[in-house]
């Protein structure tokens, strides 16, 4: 297994917005191949600062066979825009 991590900052004023999205996001990357589990948390000193943690069984599963996807460009039309700086994504085992 492996254990994607991002952490997530968010426009200010726009947390709101990216739960709502990260919502039916969610069930995007849910549906891929090798996706195990995900959990996004909010910071509480921060209130627009987020982590994702994404369980995959390979880290092929997620940069190959998820960021190369066509559902991937549905999950990026959802998100990317509510991100400022856009995250450093790590994998972990």
């Amino acid at each position: 297994m492996i254990l994607e991590v991002a952490i997530l900052n968010i426009k200010p004023g726009f947390s709101e917005d990216f739960e709502k999205n990260f919502k039916e996001a969610q069930k995007i990357i849910a549906a891929s191949h090798g996706y195990i589990s995900h959990e996004l948390k909010k910071c509480i000193e921060v209130s627009n600062k987020y982590i994702l943690l994404v369980q995959w069984e390979t880290v092929e599963d997620h940069e190959e066979g998820f960021r190369k996807s066509k559902e991937y460009q549905q999950w990026k039309a959802l998100l990317h825009h509510y991100y400022k700086p856009f995250p450093i994504v790590e994998h972990y085992i």
